[in-house]
This record gives C-alpha cells, structure tokens and sequence, in this order.
C-alpha cells in the first residue's frame, strides 16, 4: 500500500490538533470540580464526547484500504467525520459559555 499523500496525512494532523485542543479546554473548564454537575455541564460533556469520537475516527477511516485505490469514497467520509467533531467541541465550548 502506497504511503497517503495530500489530505489524508493533513487531514489526520488537523483532526489530532483539534483533539488536544478539546483536551485543554475540558481541563480549562473544570471538568473535575467538585461542585454537583447542572444539565449543561453533562451537556457539554456529551458534546465532547461525541466530537473526541468522531475526531478519532479521521486517521482510521481516511487511511483505511479501498477498493480500487483510486476512490476518494473513505475520505469523504472521514471529511464529514471532522466536520462533525469541530463542529460537536464547538458547541461544548458554546454551551459552556452561555450557560
């Protein structure tokens, strides 16, 4: 199997630069405060969550074999996939802000 070239490897770099960002904002949040949790605090947990999933998904399906080689059809997906986990830690941070 060919080494990936173009987006795959910058789009796995930017889907594990957008986890460690997500990473520093759970820890800058507060994640582990002793205080009880109120709704938009498991909100925003589940929010990340969701979005860590999905950014972890990005390297596996993007580099993951197709059939012929020539088809883009899992990096399509793995795309969407990032779409999806930015978009998932964004709201975390939003609702964290407004509530």
């Amino acid at each position: 199997m060919p080494t990936p070239t173009g987006s795959v490897p910058a789009l796995s770099a930017a889907s594990a630069t957008v986890f460690s960002i997500g990473i520093v904002f759970l820890g800058y949040w507060g994640m582990y405060e002793p205080i009880p949790w109120r709704a938009a605090d498991v909100v925003v947990v589940v929010f990340a969550l969701l979005g860590f999933a999905c950014l972890g998904l990005v390297p596996w399906m993007a580099t993951s074999p197709v059939e012929p080689e020539t088809s883009d059809a899992r990096v399509r997906i793995a795309r969407h996939l990032f779409l999806a986990g930015v978009s998932a830690i964004w709201l975390a941070v939003a609702v964290s802000v407004i509530f």
